[in-house]
């Protein structure tokens, strides 16, 4: 238990030291940006607004102050738990954020469970059948999609699914026209379908082509050899040893791949108007607002950390030979 503990202290202060750099560095990138954040906050009326205006919106802001010091107001802020306003919604940074993680959770939950699932699938079929046919056509398959940009495939599923075959919606998280108090849970999982499934479609090609080599390691390993002396078929030694020793590599890239899959959702949600945290990130890029910029930088960060810990963690549960600090 000492070792545990040990181990989350460490990742803790790294994690500390993670969120001091990125907060640094996000800060510089967006002070250095040639969007102008006064003209982003205006829109379309930037040509109707006059020089005093522009002056009350730069103070209501803090943009008239130089950057060193919009930054130690701002981290002042959030020593005292405040992530501060975000300028282009309008509302606190901890309010957009927990209502649009709402809707991406939905999303990246659903395409993290379809990728992990159809990866580790795929990846013993064809581990299991090395050299045949259908290992061939599901590593063409992985090849295609590892090199395929996301906003590609998700332009391609939209054209076939909701243009061509017009089987699912064409954008948005519910019908366009009704509250979201009067959605029901068909009209959200019908819009929520063909996002999630084109995000778990770029998750799978890793999983499926590290399961392959593991598992075909595995069956040319001694005891596999050994195995199949004794009468036992592939079937039964991918069963009995192959699925237990690809777990952990398979964990691993599953929680590893948090963070693509949050780099993924913000193409596809823009690709489909979806209205979540993704969405929220390029708007905030795109109007230069830095608080709302800082506070998704640091939740999605929080978010990959505790998904990295929890693979970390799970290795011990699945595999009681090795344990923190100790060599196996």
């Amino acid at each position: 238990m000492k070792h545990i503990w040990r181990f989350l202290l460490q990742k803790f202060l790294h994690f500390l030291l993670l969120l001091v750099a990125l907060s640094v560095i996000s800060f510089v990138l967006v002070g250095l940006s040639p969007v102008n954040p006064i003209d982003a906050y205006i829109g379309a009326d930037v040509m109707r607004v006059g020089a005093e205006q522009r002056e009350l919106i730069a103070q209501r802001w803090g943009l008239d102050q130089p950057m060193t010091t919009r930054f130690f107001l701002w981290l002042g802020q959030l020593l005292q738990g405040n992530l501060g306003t975000s300028m282009t919604y309008n509302q606190t940074v901890s309010q957009v954020i927990a209502e649009r993680f709402e809707a991406s959770l939905a999303l990246m939950g659903l395409a993290w469970l379809f990728s992990g699932a159809f990866g580790v699938l795929l990846g013993v079929v064809a581990g299991a059948k090395e050299g045949s046919l259908i290992d061939r056509v599901i590593r063409i398959y992985a090849y295609t999609l590892a090199s395929a940009p996301a906003f590609w495939i998700a332009l391609l599923l939209l054209i076939i699914f909701s243009v061509t075959l017009q089987v699912t919606p064409i954008c948005c998280a519910k019908p366009p026209g009704i509250l979201a108090a009067d959605v029901t849970l068909w009209q959200k999982l019908h819009h929520l379908l063909l996002p999630a499934l084109t995000l778990s479609v770029i998750g799978v090609a890793n999983i499926a082509l590290h399961t392959r080599e593991k598992l075909i390691e595995i069956l040319h390993s001694n005891y596999a050899l050994f195995a199949y002396a004794q009468g036992e078929t592939t079937t039964g030694v991918v069963l009995h040893h192959g699925l237990r020793n690809v777990a952990l590599p398979a964990i691993t890239l599953q929680f590893a791949s948090l963070g693509e899959l949050f780099g993924g959702s913000v193409l596809i949600e823009k690709v489909f108007n979806y209205p979540g945290l993704g969405n929220a990130t390029v708007q905030a890029a795109l109007r230069s607002d830095v608080p709302l910029l800082l506070g998704i930088v640091f939740f999605s960060a929080t978010f990959v950390f505790i998904g990295n810990t929890l693979a970390d963690l799970s290795y011990q549960v699945i595999d009681p030979r090795i344990r923190f600090g100790k060599s196996a």
